[in-house]
């Protein structure tokens, strides 16, 4: 049986060529992001803002969407309604209603009267504050520049320093662009968009290192070939994995979209979006930082000799 392929074996896109254009669009972009994250802000969720919890006992099985939809007629603004405990058992978390104590007590009248005669028990109603307070908010950052700077290190340490600024910068522009998505649709941002940024840095520095990886031992193997051609070589040889691996990712991502319903549809719209970006950063941003950092100063080798170049037959015949 043929095996599936994206992409033709032995392709030679020039890749380092487009980094004209690659390096002013991933400039502009950050900047933009940044200057709407002071700007616009983001559409910070009820795990940030805090709000009212309602918890509701309904006579039969209860009925999630209908629940969902109903509350969704009072504009009560972020509302999140999930099962919990026996399938009858429903926890409705409304966001902070501006207006201070009496503004909240008016959202509980609100939805009581909202679902008045419809046998719904209101076992218990309290009023709390963020899940995410400030000091968790600044410890989290903390950790992820913790995170980032051992990344730094141990590419540093793995590869060659040119390689872990290169590998930082690229997965910081797809931080940076992820937000401004954020910004620009205004989706919530709450708890799972973290986790969501935190899974695009993930694959992202994944998928940058699979590509250094080819990019070092190329390094070993052609020694007299200009830099921005061993780039391009390296960049050929692992399109093919790249593209069957976030293909493959994204077509599980669009199943969740389309199907998981509201709940999750901002954190899978995200991950979608930071899987292409972050696909196309270790193509079009990693390997031509090599370039800027000048790994390798005139593109070769001190011996100036090349290596040579694989027996495919031999190959073969073993």
């Amino acid at each position: 049986m043929a095996l599936l392929k994206l992409v033709p074996d032995e392709t030679r896109f020039r890749f380092m060529w487009l980094r004209k254009f690659s390096f002013p669009l991933a400039i502009v972009l950050g900047i933009a992001s940044i200057a709407l994250f002071f700007t616009v802000g983001l559409n910070f969720g009820i795990d940030f803002k805090g709000g009212t919890i309602i918890e509701l006992k309904t006579e039969g099985p209860a009925d999630i969407a209908a629940i969902r939809g109903e509350l969704g007629t009072l504009n009560l603004g972020d509302v999140q309604v999930q099962q919990f405990g026996d399938d009858n058992e429903v926890l409705v978390r409304v966001e902070e209603q501006p207006g201070g104590e009496l503004a909240q007590q008016a959202v509980v009248a609100k939805i009581k009267t909202a679902f008045e005669g419809e046998n719904v028990e209101f076992r218990r109603t309290e009023v709390v504050g963020p899940r995410v307070s400030g000091e968790l908010a600044r410890a989290g950052l903390l950790a992820v520049a913790a995170a980032l700077f051992a990344i730094l290190v141990y590419i540093w340490f793995r590869f060659e320093w040119q390689f872990a600024i290169g590998a930082i910068l690229t997965t910081a522009n797809d931080v940076l662009v992820t937000i401004g998505l954020f910004v620009i649709l205004q989706l919530d941002f709450s708890l799972s968009s973290i986790a969501a940024v935190l899974t695009i840095i993930g694959y992202s520095l994944n998928d940058t290192v699979v590509v250094y990886d080819r990019i070092r031992e190329n390094l070993r193997r052609y020694k007299k070939i200009t830099l921005p051609e061993l780039l391009d070589r390296s960049i050929n040889e692992t399109l093919s994995r790249t593209t069957l691996t976030s293909v493959t990712t994204l077509l599980a991502l669009f199943a969740l979209w389309m199907f998981g319903g509201e709940v999750i549809r901002s954190f899978t719209l995200a991950m979608i979006f930071g899987i292409v970006i972050g696909t196309y950063s270790s193509i079009f941003l990693a390997a031509p930082f090599l370039i800027l950092f000048n790994l390798r100063g005139d593109g070769k080798s001190p011996d100036g000799e090349d290596a040579p170049e694989p027996d495919v037959d031999a190959e073969a015949a073993a």
